[in-house]
This record gives C-alpha cells, structure tokens and sequence, in this order.
C-alpha cells in the first residue's frame, strides 16, 4: 500500500492506494483520519494523476473524476457509494432520495450510516447529501468543510440545489 499527503483549500489531505488505484482520502488534520500503517510506504508517485486532478477541481476546471476508485466496504456501502458518483456536480440529494435511488425507500438511515462511511471523500461526493430540509447534516471531515465543498461547487450567485 501506498500513501502520500497533499495540501487543498479544505485542509491537508492523506491519498492511500496502489499504483493506479486510489482507495482512500481523507482530511489528514481532522481527528477521524486513519493513520498510514507501518507496513505503508510513502511515495507521491502513484498518486500524480490523483493530485492533477484534484488540483482542477480545487481550481475550478473539473467537475468529474476520471480515476479507478476500490474502497473497501460491505456490499451495501459499495451500492451507497457508486450510487454517490451519480449525484451530479452541483446538486445536493437527500438522504430519502439516494435511499429511494438505489431502490430502498425505507433505508435512509443505513444509506446515511453507509454515507458517512466513505473512504474517498471529494471524488466520491458524499458531501452532496443533505438534510430532507436542506442542512447539512453531519459531514465526517466538519460541516465548515462541506459548507466550502458545495459552495465551491455552485455557479456564481446559486444557493444549494
């Protein structure tokens, strides 16, 4: 396994994979993140295609990610999670609505539950769901940082879809 750590506009972040399969980013500063293994080396390699393009979203001039993701996670989680990637860039899903998306109505908790669990924020869009009323609902890296997430990912002058 590999790592490496990078800064962004939310915070230093920490890249865990292999050569050319990321899985996991985490906030690296926040109390959560998980601590590389000793068995890890560190190597910034791997992940060059990772940093390019989180640096153009940071910047504004990527919306998708083009990277082969394999987080770790029950097969529910994994239903969660690829169900994450079809929130479009811009918009905000409640947690009944990506529950009735993937085709359990009754599961928004298990779906917030798997939600929370994401080992690749920001590429996999957890921070797109919100709140039935619009809040913003626990985020694992802080609500200020989803607040920036989805604010940077509105168009000039748009509140929250």
């Amino acid at each position: 396994m590999r790592y490496t750590h990078v800064d962004s506009p939310i915070g230093r972040l920490l890249l865990v994979g292999r050569p050319g399969v990321l899985t996991g980013l985490y906030v690296a500063d926040h109390e959560g993140c998980l601590a590389p293994e000793v068995s890890w080396v560190e190597d910034p390699e791997p992940f060059a295609e990772v940093i390019r393009q989180l640096e153009e979203y940071f910047a504004g001039e990527r919306t998708e990610f083009d990277l082969v993701l394999e987080p770790e996670g029950t097969p529910f989680q994994l239903e969660v999670w690829h169900a994450l990637l079809e929130i479009p860039f811009g918009e905000t899903w409640g947690y009944g609505q990506l529950a009735r998306h993937i085709g359990r109505p009754t599961a928004s908790r298990a779906v917030g539950a798997a939600n929370g669990r994401n080992p690749i924020s920001i590429v996999i869009p957890c921070h797109r769901v919100i709140g039935a009323d619009g809040s913003l609902t626990g985020y694992g890296w802080g609500t200020a940082r989803k607040s920036w997430l989805l604010e940077h990912e509105q168009p000039a002058g748009r509140l929250f879809a």
